[in-house]
């Protein structure tokens, strides 16, 4: 039953992350629930893909920990954002066009003006 609860849990969050945080998938970001425990509120989430090393990772991040700390029976949020060249196993698979995003379409560009 405790894992039933789990997975409900889990599933709504992700719901959510696709439904309200659109801008992670746009960019070339993925987000996984890798814990949901109603019993003791604790959800973690990691970030990968093109948010590895993005400049507005831990913006993303406070987001969803502000927004998910709200939830009736939520206590504790890690989002765990990797650090550029780091991943945590959440990785995007190349888009239909065959094009890495891993490291585009976020605005990363650190040289000189636009």
């Amino acid at each position: 039953m405790t894992e039933d609860r789990d997975e409900e849990l889990a599933e709504r969050v992700e719901e959510w992350l696709t439904r309200q945080m659109p801008i992670i998938q746009m960019h070339g970001g993925t987000s996984s629930v890798r814990k949901a425990d109603p019993e003791t509120g604790e959800v973690v989430i990691e970030l990968g893909g093109g948010c590895a090393g993005c400049d507005v990772g831990d913006i993303t991040a406070g987001n969803i920990e502000q927004e998910l700390l709200t939830w009736e029976g939520i206590e504790e949020i890690t989002v765990r954002v990797p650090e550029s060249g780091e991943s945590f196993g959440v990785d995007q698979a190349e888009s239909v066009m065959g094009v890495d995003r891993t490291e585009g379409g976020r605005g990363d560009f650190k040289g000189g003006r636009w």
